[in-house]
């Protein structure tokens, strides 16, 4: 249990770190239909690679780090939630219902899809 612990804050921060580095420096500023487009970056690429790590990792500690830990912290749920509270403050109701669907309809695919190109590739 322990090292599933280690092995998750271990990942936790990585993942926390690239999301920095995608969302505040490479994509900083950057819009997407009115809505940030570095939160829906690594959400998309960070659901792409969580179901990817689903199919090609068993259960054991590189799953904890990878999936749990380093998507769990890529990803940015918390993020992108307080990103739809600002633009539905702001009136910016359209954007708003844009980030929304289109954050849970591009992770939900991203999702399918890297369990896709996990499953090819363990054949």
């Amino acid at each position: 249990m322990i090292r599933e612990i280690v092995a998750v804050g271990i990942g936790g921060a990585l993942g926390s770190m690239s999301r920095y580095l995608v969302s505040y420096v490479w994509l900083a500023e950057q819009s997407l239909l009115g809505f940030p487009a570095g939160t829906f970056t690594v959400n998309a690429a960070g659901s792409l690679l969580m179901g990817f790590l689903l199919e090609m990792l068993g259960a054991g500690t590189a799953s904890w780090l990878l999936s749990v830990g380093f998507c769990g912290g890529f990803t940015t749920f918390s993020t992108f939630s307080s990103d739809v509270v600002r633009m539905l403050k702001s009136g910016d109701y359209t954007a708003a219902g844009l980030c929304i669907a289109l954050n849970f309809a591009a992770c939900v695919c991203c999702i399918l899809l890297g369990a896709a190109l996990g499953r090819l590739l363990k054949r």
